[in-house]
């Protein structure tokens, strides 16, 4: 009996791809799809520290404060903006739109332009109203 695994086709490998920005943005976007769920457990723990009393609001408030709760925070915001530009992005898609090379590229670079662009821009307003 012969082997039938030899004469199979080796999966490609990731060093053979050339690395672009859509492959670049496919990563991110599950990345940061994965730090939502780490993000949701902070508003999940801020939620309940206010249905917990006082004393745990302010604890959390103190930890949300903090150099680095504002870093995590600033994190989560970019992740959440990122997740939906590119989720935009996979709902054209599913649609039929913009499959051609050049589009599609231009739409990964603006995908991470927009994302930083709206983090920021959300943070202004936050700190403008505070």
């Amino acid at each position: 009996m012969a082997n039938m695994t030899k004469n199979r086709p080796l999966s490609p490998h990731l060093q053979i791809y050339r690395f672009v920005p859509t492959m670049a943005m496919s990563i991110v976007h599950r990345i940061t799809g994965g730090a939502l769920y780490f993000g949701t457990v902070l508003v999940a723990a801020w939620l309940i520290a206010a249905a917990s009393g006082e004393e745990a609001f302010n604890t959390v408030n103190w930890l949300f404060g903090s150099i680095v709760g504002q870093i995590i925070l600033f994190g989560y915001t970019w992740a959440l903006l990122h997740h939906l530009v590119g989720g935009l992005r996979h709902i054209m898609w599913d649609l039929g739109y913009g499959f051609e090379k050049e589009f599609s590229t231009m739409l990964a670079k603006a995908s991470l332009v927009a994302s930083i662009a709206l983090t920021v821009l959300v943070w202004a307003v936050v700190l403008i109203v505070r």
